[in-house]
């Protein structure tokens, strides 16, 4: 399977090669945590999801406040905690790392994709609800 997002492919397990408990399992894994995080996807325009001590979050979330842009953060624990909830959070969004920005529910990406959406006047397009 594959999921396609602007043109570009990436490879994905098909779901007829899932057995029914398999399937089940990866629906439940950490539910109430991809619910925690829909929720604040549909009560903030940004949403920054991240962890203690990275550097990378930390940037993101620099970025965001300079450009006097308000968000709300999630943080979900720091290198050696709550990982397993991390991983529920990358196997939702698709996004292998943190931290991961969103603005009106769609993902921004990390640091380094926010940064640019800042510096190209993208981020703040979307805000206003105008195609970048």
């Amino acid at each position: 399977m594959t999921a396609q997002t602007n043109g570009e492919t990436r490879r994905t397990l098909e779901t007829d090669h899932l057995l029914p408990e398999a399937a089940r399992s990866m629906a439940g894994y950490h539910a109430d945590v991809i619910a925690n995080v829909e929720r604040a996807l549909a009560q903030h325009d940004v949403v920054v999801v991240g962890m203690a001590t990275n550097p990378h979050v930390k940037r993101a979330r620099r970025a965001l406040s300079d450009a006097n842009i308000r968000f709300e953060y999630l943080e979900f624990g720091g290198y050696l905690s709550r990982w397993k909830e991390r991983l529920a959070i990358k196997m939702w969004s698709g996004w292998p790392t943190f931290p991961q920005v969103f603005v009106r529910g769609k993902l921004v990406g990390g640091a380094d994709q926010t940064a640019t959406a800042l510096e190209d006047g993208s981020l703040k397009r979307a805000l206003e609800g105008k195609a970048s």
